[in-house]
């Protein structure tokens, strides 16, 4: 089942407070980024945020799941937990502050 745009949507509101929060659509999904950070994944309309100490103390209790067959278990944060909008930015917020920094990306060689 594939994600709802007015799922994305919602979160994307409700996490403005964490920073610049964006998504950017992956194999059929969407993966969601903070501060160019890649912080967690919305799969079948869920949130799924990435696994990290403080992160974890700041959710409990939550529980941990694949957002799809084969991945790692991330951090699932349920619905209901959405409609607090300044817990989930904080949430999101700790996430990407223990996460390290993307790499730069090496340029294209062009032919």
């Amino acid at each position: 089942m594939a994600t709802q745009q007015r799922t994305v949507d919602y979160l994307l509101e409700q996490a403005t407070g964490a920073g610049d929060i964006s998504t950017k659509p992956m194999f059929g999904e969407h993966g969601v980024y903070l501060d160019g950070k890649m912080i967690g994944l919305i799969c079948d309309d869920q949130l799924y945020v990435k696994p990290t100490t403080s992160g974890r103390l700041h959710a409990e209790p939550v529980s941990d799941a694949p957002p799809y067959p084969g991945a790692k278990p991330n951090l699932l944060i349920e619905a209901d937990r959405w409609d607090n909008a300044e817990w989930l930015s904080e949430l999101l917020r700790i996430t990407a502050a223990e996460l390290p920094t993307p790499k730069p990306r090496k340029p294209k060689r062009v032919a």
